[in-house]
């Protein structure tokens, strides 16, 4: 048990997506659902939004991070891999929660998709009104 290497666990949720975030001591690398980080999210602000948390703590090549993430876009599901590795991060040392609760990344966005409602064509848009 000397040999195996501490892992920190967090879990983030975002619209419909669920990330399950481990946090390995090591030198950096990032896997999502068995990809490089760079293949998985292409766009370069989503990635900047992702690691985040990384750079806020100055904790961006102390860590191996793994992620299984599933449901919703690529936006939900980069949501949910940030508040995962925050509450990885948390857990790792509790005190860095005076630097990302200012920066609002420790509270869950609660935003959804709202229902639709009946007799109308999506959550608020009504059919165009006829006069006649």
């Amino acid at each position: 048990m000397a040999n195996q290497k501490a892992q920190f666990l967090g879990t983030g949720r975002r619209k419909s997506s669920v990330a399950r975030v481990i946090l390995t001591n090591g030198k950096g690398t990032f896997t999502i659902n068995g990809r490089p980080f760079e293949e998985y999210i292409p766009s370069a602000a989503t990635r900047l939004d992702v690691l985040q948390p990384l750079a806020l703590t100055e904790n961006e090549e102390k860590y191996d991070i793994s992620v299984n993430v599933n449901g919703g876009g690529l936006t939900g599901q980069a949501g949910a891999i940030r508040l995962g590795i925050t509450r990885a991060l948390l857990e790792v040392n509790p005190d860095l929660r005076s630097v990302l609760k200012p920066a609002g990344l420790i509270t869950r966005d609660p935003r959804s998709k709202e229902r639709k409602k009946p007799g109308l064509k999506k959550a608020r848009k009504a059919s165009q009104f006829s006069k006649r």
